[in-house]
């Protein structure tokens, strides 16, 4: 009994210390230094770590703790020593029932939050937005529900978002503010109780994919403004923009002695060039084995298959690089396959767009500064 205090004494002395340690070790956008998750840099990633944060380690900490006092009760109370004649029963009815029935009550509870998160992780999403201007006395607006299929057309309410121009910009007004009728038809009538004042902007946005309202404010995903086509290699990626002339390059790991050590196996040659804002559309193929294109600040991991194409999507809400890996065991420099996304404003995507098909022998399609991209790129 002397030991077994020893031992559980020590045990719970090293926990505290370790879990100092971790706390005092936090997490950057850059690399994963610490023991919880990235940073979310876009709503889809704010969900999925709400889901992780609020639903599944409360869940796991109390079974996990359950467990541990059980464990515990049954070593000491039927220890040898105290048991000298062990008990000697077949089943519990009781028991049975409850340790089947608890399990199912739990998993029913995941699979509750789990779908929406599902859904939004796994269909592109294709909200639009229609525009208007007020005139002072119209109160109602139309939103052409006119998606492809059915089942991606407006029903419920909090698939329609309201906006109107103030003095800071588009603000949201109030779900109490508007009525909606026709949800699930043809045409949804937005009746706002007040009409929007003459020259007025009044934006209405509609979508099946609604995002950020587990970690902060809900928003509709729009359809993406671009493809990145990307594909998979030992060792390393190629990306291509369809949108823009379908220029491709390559992408492979900086050398050790040509970046820092925070970013070694994470920092590549060749960014990806993303705009910040924009719902980007990522297609996913392989020419040889299997790959895995995963970013953690998005919370996003798709795989890269020989023969198949897969598909997954983000929208980042900050400007800035971000890191992720091949997360697909696949071969022996599986390590050697990082990803690095930049995020930058339309204006300096253009640029970079307009540099790139430069080098691919293009004309450029937007009037941009590639000069201004490059100098500022630079810094």
């Amino acid at each position: 009994m002397r030991d077994f205090k020893r031992f559980l004494t020590s045990s719970v002395f090293a926990l505290l210390f370790t879990t100092q340690a971790f706390a005092q070790d936090t997490p950057s956008d850059h690399a994963d230094n610490g023991f919880t998750l990235l940073p979310a840099h876009s709503a889809l990633a704010s969900d999925v770590h709400f889901f992780h944060n609020a639903v599944l380690m409360p869940i796991i900490t109390v079974i996990s703790v359950f467990v541990l006092m059980l464990l515990v009760y049954i070593v000491v109370r039927f220890r040898a020593k105290a048991n000298p004649t062990p008990q000697k029963f077949t089943h519990n009815t009781m028991l049975e029932v409850i340790w089947t029935g608890v399990p199912i009550l739990i998993l029913l509870v995941i699979a509750l939050f789990s779908f929406d998160l599902l859904y939004n992780e796994d269909v592109t999403p294709d909200g639009k937005e229609v525009a208007f201007i007020g005139d002072g006395a119209t109160t109602d607006f139309v939103f052409p529900n006119d998606f492809e299929s059915e089942a991606r057309q407006v029903s419920r309410k909090d698939h329609i978002q309201v906006f109107v121009s103030g003095a800071d910009g588009l603000e949201q007004v109030a779900r109490a503010d508007y009525k909606l009728k026709n949800l699930g038809k043809l045409n949804v009538i937005v009746k706002m109780a007040q009409a929007p004042a003459q020259g007025q902007d009044v934006i209405i946005r509609g979508g099946r994919t609604v995002v950020g309202g587990w970690g902060g404010t809900p928003e509709i995903a729009m359809a993406p403004s671009l493809t990145l086509k990307v594909n998979g290699y030992q060792w390393g990626w190629s990306y291509a923009y369809p949108d823009f002339g379908d220029f491709e390059y390559a992408s492979n790991m900086l050398p050790e002695n040509q970046t820092t050590r925070a970013l070694y196996r994470l920092a590549v040659d060749n960014n990806v060039v993303v705009p910040v804002g924009e719902t980007i559309r990522v297609t996913t193929t392989a020419r040889d084995v299997i790959h895995s294109w995963a970013m953690p600040n998005f919370a996003i991991k798709v795989d890269a298959v020989p023969g198949r194409i897969n598909e997954t999507w983000f929208k980042a809400d900050k400007e800035g690089v971000f890191y992720g890996q091949c997360s697909e065991i696949c071969g022996v420099k599986h390590s050697f396959m990082p990803i690095a996304v930049e995020v930058v404003s339309r204006e300096r995507f253009e640029a970079w767009v307009d540099e790139q098909r430069e080098l691919a022998g293009m004309e450029p399609m937007f009037s941009a500064d590639t000069e201004k991209f490059a100098a500022v790129s630079a810094e």
